[in-house]
């Protein structure tokens, strides 16, 4: 590439001159390429690795010099010889005439860097790029990256960093290169050259340790490579991953800062519960005047497209969120420190315009205005007693901090609000504030009536999520009267549906119904239905879709949390395997399943206002109080019963609800109930011990939760695709066989994924299939598998057999194969018998054809067939075929009944097979001998073809006879037509696959070459090995490192 000219003293140093003319000198970096100059270039090779030269200088460039000066510019890089070959004769072909016209060397020189610069500025305007030093560093780099590793320019790479690996005991130092599928690590040291590449889908682990060491900054590449790992592990959780990854900017010079923008829009949105699609424009150190205390508190500000956030420097003390959507006007003030004050109307709560009748089924059904509970709500028989008194406390204590704080979105939230959820919500305030914390009532803000559209499109619908919600609606909470009439149960529906449709990949999963009915006791519909999103897409991602993997990597972080804060009971728990029961049972319904009801609100209280914090706190508070009970259980069944009834007990004095049966999950006894533990005491406690628990420590171990739960998913999928393979008779491959072709299969599923294909990821991917057919690919990932796998892969060939092979194994027609039909046809070819083989053979060309080759004409033909038998070498033996066909006839009676079912082929596929077998020889040993069988077959099939068609030719005849007049007048019209006779022959010329399957057994070369065993293992290692090795559109995945030099 073009570089800004640079001087450069001494043009000898480390460089061999390779061309020169008077104005230019093309030179070659020592140690680079064969004979790369002994110990010198050895030297230069280590130096460049170690010192970074590598990133900075390309192995080849290209210097001007005037004649009579003994300064040098450099004024072109190139990463190849045809790189910088193509500057080099463009400089000799446009510039050498032109500059021999000057007179002057100052302004030869100031044409040369004038003409340089002005071709970088129009690549650069062409490409959309800045000009900067860092800029053209990175493109070497970028450049090296592709040319080492064999990635195509589809893999963009993020960032490269200066560091040391760990072999061994010898620390190896060069580059580790960070792009976005991929990790890779090269070293050159005198001569050792030392590659890794590692997909970050392939991680099971990341973590700061001892292999990759001496960084300049080592939290920075943790970060960004957790960054990416993240990303890895969401393309194979969702598909819309791929979708993400491709939204990334097309220059590979803003990827990092744009992944690094999106980190911080996502702590961000999580620090302050915003909408999934809200980006963070920039963030400023403030002071807050607050007048509630009448101070300056000093914290930072955030602004972003809809919002105005603030958080203060000593967690909890205030924060406050605007929305611009409420804002009247901006104020610029100072007041010893600069800041903004923003005027602002707060509302109570967003709510619909007006109320609708949903029409479900076409029959009108009562629809519920208002919160259920206050429907539904039962009152004791005093009307005023002490839990009244205490709860009209409670709301005039909210009251008081709402006229102090403010009240609705941009309500100042402060230690005191905290301290007024851990007291309680009131009943009456519950869903207004559930609405706040969560943040969901900003999405209700901005997306007026989607509620009620998605519940008219979702009316009347039916799949397997409808089928499932109307299987658990009558489970939601049975043993509350709110549920146990149809208004109640349609509400439900309603809720369940519509966030079903709004969300295909999650749809419906059990615990949803649960969760969704308490937000319906305090919310109205669509109130609950936004709280339901805030939940499911953003405080408990992941939670709820088909593999729970939300709720399997929270319960790894449980597990990690009480190794830390009761390590006492870690091991036992862990013997007993409770911790992974009671994580799912408590975690997914927030303790809703497994608590009094009256209880279990409180809980939901804390967690729509501290977040899964709460959760993890409350869990560790239960084990902590039943520590001595917990080490002295002997199996799991009687843990589970501790924790049961320990959990029963816990009541709520302050509720203002009448008792209701609480029917949970946890098996139970008969024994003595445990004392009563009050919840307020519980949640407390909770906070008082496990309160330091930190959110972005969460997040830390969420992160590696995730890689290991994903992974584990995945080599789960890969043992039940081996043990349903092994199941079937239609394979032959052993264990370890299947394993490593889905683990290929699968990498080339990916690849496509990562670097475009001809269908769309979500496509060829469907966790919901079986796991045979969940991962599939297209027919170009599938030519490359075929010249790689199959044996009858021969070079240049090969593609038009793999066209025909793929869509032979495409039984539905959508232009996709899975890993069953993939293992189907490769078992045939590899593990087949002869007539299994040739039955798959013919059966290709039976299907209609869309070589080029289908153009040749039949008397070409048939020239090329007497050719053949004319001019063969050496005259073959007459094979004795006889044992074949005895062989043929004595086990293969009940396949010639299926045989008897295939179509016969007409002359045109007859030509198709007949060049296929011709092009599959080329490069086989048995060349010669294989042409001069396949002439014989095929001038023997051409005899059988013609002789099939004169006898269909007299049968027409006689059927022509004997019709009446009017047609025997027109076949004779028909007969003085020589085109329309030929035609009539051509349809009527046939082969049967008998006469295909008879005629290949009396050539005992054929028979040899369709029999010959093929070695599947070392196909597979094969395989890997160019994987390995890296070519375009193929993805490289090495954990072992790969020495060479």
């Amino acid at each position: 590439m073009w570089v800004s000219p640079e001087d450069v003293l001494l043009a000898g140093a480390l460089w061999i001159t390779e061309r020169a003319n008077p104005y230019f000198i093309l030179q070659k970096r020592k140690g680079h390429g064969d004979g790369g100059g002994g110990l010198a270039g050895l030297l230069v090779g280590t130096l460049d690795v170690v010192l970074d030269s590598s990133a900075r200088v390309a192995p080849y460039r290209i210097l001007y010099q005037t004649p009579d000066s003994l300064v040098y510019w450099i004024i072109a890089h190139g990463t190849s010889r045809k790189e910088i070959t193509e500057h080099w004769e463009w400089l000799e072909h446009n510039m050498l005439q032109t500059l021999s016209i000057f007179e002057n060397e100052n302004d030869i020189t100031t044409f040369v860097k004038g003409k340089v610069q002005g071709i970088i500025a129009e690549y650069n305007k062409n490409h959309d790029v800045k000009e900067d030093d860092d800029t053209d560093k990175f493109k070497e780099a970028s450049a090296k990256f592709g040319k080492m590793f064999g990635m195509p320019e589809e893999e963009k790479l993020v960032n490269y960093y200066s560091c040391s690996y760990w072999k061994g005991k010898v620390p190896r130092q060069g580059w580790l290169y960070l792009s976005i599928n991929h990790l890779c690590f090269y070293s050159y040291l005198l001569g050792k050259e030392v590659k890794l590449v590692v997909r970050w889908a392939d991680m099971t682990q990341l973590e700061k340790s001892h292999v990759f060491s001496v960084f300049l900054n080592i939290s920075e590449t943790f970060k960004l490579a957790e960054q990416l790992a993240n990303i890895a592990m969401r393309q194979l959780l969702d598909n819309k991953g791929f979708e993400q990854d491709r939204s990334l900017p097309n220059s590979p010079f803003c990827l990092s800062k744009d992944l690094d923008a999106r980190a911080k829009s996502e702590r961000y949105r999580a620090l302050f519960r915003l909408p999934k699609d809200e980006k963070l424009d920039g963030h400023t150190d403030c002071t807050l005047w607050t007048p509630f205390n009448k101070m300056h508190i000093l914290g930072q500000m955030f602004v972003s497209t809809n919002y105005i956030c603030f958080t203060s420097k000593e967690e909890t003390l205030c924060s406050l969120i605007i929305p611009l959507r409420e804002v009247s006007r901006p104020v610029q003030i100072c007041h010893g420190v600069q800041g903004s004050l923003l005027s602002s109307s707060p509302q109570n709560s967003v709510g619909s315009e007006g109320e609708r009748t949903f029409n479900l089924n076409d029959s009108s059904v009562p629809t519920a205005t208002q919160a259920l509970m206050t429907m539904y709500r039962r009152r004791s028989p005093e009307e005023f007693n002490p839990k009244l008194a205490k709860e009209f406390m409670k709301e005039q204590a909210w009251k008081n901090h709402s006229a102090e704080y403010g009240q609705g979105v941009c309500m100042y939230r402060t230690e005191k609000t905290k301290e007024l959820v851990l007291k309680g919500i009131p009943e009456s305030m519950r869903g207004d504030l559930w609405l706040l914390f969560s943040g969901a009532i900003n999405e209700m803000a901005t997306h007026p009536g989607y509620y009620e559209d998605l519940v008219e499109k979702s009316m009347g619908k039916y799949n397997l999520a409808t089928e499932e919600i109307e299987r658990d609606l009558h489970r939601s909470l049975p043993e509350h009267p709110a549920f146990q009439n149809e208004m109640g149960i349609a509400a439900l529906r309603r809720v369940l549906t519509a966030y079903a449709f709004r969300n295909p990949n999650i749809g419906y999963c059990q615990a949803m119904n649960i969760v969704t009915s308490v937000l319906l006791l305090y919310a109205k519909e669509e109130e609950a239905f936004w709280l339901l999103v805030a939940l499911c897409e953003r405080m408990l991602p992941d939670y709820y879709n088909t593999r729970v993997v939300g709720a399997l990597v929270d319960q790894g972080v449980f597990e990690e949390l009480a190794r830390e804060y009761v390590p006492q009971l870690y091991d036992c728990m862990q013997d007993l395997g409770v911790i992974s029961t009671i994580s799912l049972s408590w975690f997914l319904t927030l303790f809703l399943s497994v608590m009094p009801f009256e209880s279990a609100v409180v809980v939901v209280d804390c967690f729509f206002y501290d977040g899964i914090k709460v959760i993890f706190q409350l869990a560790l508070s239960v084990l902590h109080a039943n520590i001595d009970h917990l080490l002295g259980c002997k199996d799991d069944g009687e843990a589970m019963t501790v924790l049961g009834r320990y959990l029963d007990s816990v009541t709520n004095k302050d509720s203002t609800l009448p008792p209701i049966p609480h029917l949970h999950s946890l098996l139970t006894d008969n024994g003595e109930p445990h004392p009563e533990v009050d919840i307020f005491k519980l949640v407390r406690s909770s906070y008082e011990k496990f309160g330091s628990i930190r959110a972005d420590a969460i997040e830390q171990m969420r992160f590696k939760q995730r890689l290991r739960v994903i992974q584990t998913i995945e080599d789960t999928t890969k043992r039940n695709v081996v043990r349903r393979s092994k199941c079937w008779d239609w394979t032959a491959f052993s264990i370890d066989e299947l394993e490593e072709l889905y683990v290929l299969f699968k990498a080339e599923h990916l690849t496509s994924c990562y670097w475009g294909g001809s269908s769309n990821p979500t496509e060829r991917h469907d966790p919901s299939l079986p796991y045979l057919e969940q991962y599939r690919i297209d027919v170009e990932q599938f030519k490359g598998l075929f010249n790689l796998l199959f044996p009858w892969a021969n070079g240049a060939h090969s593609d038009p057999l793999a066209v025909r092979f793929f869509r032979l194994l495409d039984h539905n027609g959508d232009a996709l194969i899975n890993f069953r039909e993939f293992i189907s046809g490769l078992g045939v070819l590899c593990h087949g018998d002869l007539i299994e083989k040739l039955k798959l053979f013919y059966k290709m060309h039976v299907l209609p054809g869309e070589s080029a080759c289908a153009s040749m004409p039949f008397s070409d033909l048939v020239m090329k067939i007497h050719v053949t038998l004319f001019f063969t070498v050496k005259k073959l033996n007459n094979p004795d075929y006889r044992d074949y066909l005895k062989l043929w006839n004595q086990e293969s009676k009940p396949k010639l009944q299926n045989t008897k079912d295939l179509p016969k082929l007409n002359q045109s596929q007859f030509i198709e097979l007949c060049k296929t077998l011709y092009s599959m020889f080329s490069e086989d040993v048995a060349e010669q001998e294989l042409y001069h069988a396949t002439a014989t077959v095929t001038s023997l099939l051409l005899e059988m073809g013609e002789v099939g068609k004169l006898f269909s030719s007299a049968s027409g005849r006689k059927d022509h006879n004997m019709e009446g007049n009017s047609e025997r007048s027109t076949c004779s019209r028909d007969s003085e037509d020589p085109e329309s006779t030929q035609e009539a022959g051509l349809d009527d010329w046939a082969i049967t696959f008998e006469q295909f399957l008879a005629s290949v057994l009396t050539e005992q070369a054929l028979v040899h070459y369709f029999e010959k065993p093929v070695e599947v293992a070392a196909r597979i290692t094969n395989a890997k090995n160019v994987r390995k090795v890296g070519r375009a559109l193929l993805s490289t995945s090495d954990y072992e490192i790969s020495l060479s030099g």
